[in-house]
């Protein structure tokens, strides 16, 4: 019998690569969405604002896969952003959490999604690992507050694990295509000190780790602990180091010049410290039990055509 996974965020990078690769191996997939889909997919109404959810969604899912979030580099970083960022991960874990203690029928395994934020935008050499405390800038506190609600989900007796996720590498979106426009144009160069660290992960292999967790970690041996993985490569790299080796993939000229700070914070604000600061963070716990990467280095993705040239 096919297992039912029901994933929020389903429309997003993550979530469209993670349906694919769900559906190959013989999983059904449904997502929870606030305006009906446009294609065939099944569908169920959910609106964190108002509290609603469709409690047939969860009758339906044998798997949660929780991917919803605000997108952090949408807009500068207002008070009313920065509520919409932190809600749209906590009001939507509780939404679930309610809409899980009151079903009759209880998911099997709970996925959430994380950031590697929790450790703080701390540039140094020391590299983080999943017992490392947090840090207190205003991601690191949202990620705390985010993995506490997902902790009460644990709670109702529900085997469920997190990623903290690094920076997803891919041609179809998110911040790698932003970044290699400028060196196409022949201005590569490095950001701020370019001494910050810049933990990522090809998008292939985020959804073969969703998998990987999910198979091995939550269904065949049920952990009744809470399980924590970093979702980076085993690559460390800086920002110098990272725009570099893109403008050898593709073939472009790279300058030992840095767009200087002031410029990212007049521009963006608080915001600005994504860019700025980055941290050091081990894959190695997720190495250690068994899951294995197909790339771990900037010149895999041209390669292996994750990146377009």
């Amino acid at each position: 019998m096919k297992l039912k996974i029901l994933i929020t965020g389903g429309t997003g990078l993550v979530g469209k690569a993670l349906t694919s690769l769900l559906e190959s191996q013989a999983y059904d997939v449904a997502y929870l969405s606030r305006t009906p889909l446009k294609s065939n997919r099944r569908s169920f109404y959910w609106n964190h604002e108002k509290g609603d959810i469709d409690s047939q969604a969860i009758e339906y899912a044998d798997v949660i896969i929780h991917l919803a979030g605000e997108n952090i580099s949408n807009r500068k970083w207002t008070y009313n952003q920065k509520k919409r960022i932190i809600s749209s991960r906590v009001q939507t874990t509780k939404l679930l959490e309610r809409a899980i203690q009151s079903a009759f029928k209880k998911p099997r395994a709970f996925i959430s999604a994380s950031a590697i934020g929790y450790y703080g935008n701390v540039t140094s050499d020391h590299i983080f690992s999943e017992e490392d405390p947090s840090g207190t800038d205003f991601l690191a506190e949202t990620v705390v507050k985010w993995e506490e609600s997902v902790k009460q989900i644990h709670a109702l007796g529900i085997p469920t694990a997190i990623l903290r996720i690094g920076m997803v590498m891919s041609k179809q979106g998110g911040a790698l295509p932003k970044m290699i426009q400028p060196i196409k144009w022949g201005l590569g160069a490095f950001i701020g000190s370019g001494n910050q660290w810049v933990p990522w992960i090809a998008l292939e292999d985020l959804a073969r780790m969703f998998l990987f967790v999910l198979e091995q970690k939550l269904l065949a041996t049920p952990s009744k602990e809470y399980i924590i993985y970093n979702g980076v490569s085993e690559d460390n790299i800086n920002n110098k180091e990272l725009m570099r080796q893109i403008a050898k993939a593709i073939k472009r000229p790279f300058f030992s010049l840095h767009v200087p700070n002031f410029l990212f914070n007049l521009m963006f604000g608080e915001m600005a410290t994504i860019l700025l600061y980055g941290s050091r963070v081990s894959s190695k716990k997720i190495n250690s039990d068994g899951f294995g990467f197909r790339y771990t280095k900037i010149p895999d993705l041209f390669e292996n055509n994750m990146i377009s040239r």
